[in-house]
């Protein structure tokens, strides 16, 4: 699934030439609703409708990561309600929790800038990009380079 989840990710992204995941929901005609819902963000499938709900208490960065997560689940798991907990989602095994955070680092993480920094640690790339270095974690684990692994960037 992680190769499928790559190539939805750059369908979306050739078909529509954005990686900004607020605008490739409402091209898709999710809406998207801010408030505090309790938690980081959820998805809801709810009378054959789309809803992402997002705390409006997080950071610039943690609302690109935690929409990218729900659009994830948006796209990839259309009818089931997901729920993001923060500081805890990308530490999950559930198989729908993995794929929304592969589907959010696919999204969100540009490989060239990190291709560009072979030198920089997963720390430094973080700060870099400005994303949790889980995300660039789970991102270099899925990246199949020749004469690369997540240990050499």
């Amino acid at each position: 699934m992680e190769n499928q989840i790559k190539e939805i990710v750059n369908q979306y992204i050739h078909k529509y030439n954005t990686r900004n995941p607020f605008k490739l929901a409402d091209i898709l005609g999710i809406e998207v609703q801010m408030g505090t819902p309790g938690c980081a963000g959820c998805y809801m499938f709810l009378k054959n409708h789309r809803y992402i709900f997002l705390d409006q208490n997080l950071t610039e960065m943690e609302l690109l990561q935690v929409m990218a997560h729900e659009l994830g689940h948006a796209i990839l798991h259309r009818k089931q309600n997901c729920y993001f907990i923060r500081n805890k989602t990308l530490l999950l095994n559930s198989k729908t929790e993995t794929e929304a955070n592969l589907f959010a680092a696919e999204l969100l993480i540009c490989g060239d800038i990190i291709l560009e920094h072979p030198e920089y640690t997963t720390s430094q790339l973080s700060r870099l990009l400005g994303y949790e270095e889980r995300l660039i974690e789970l991102w270099m684990q899925n990246q199949q380079l020749p004469g690369h692994t997540p240990e050499t960037f």
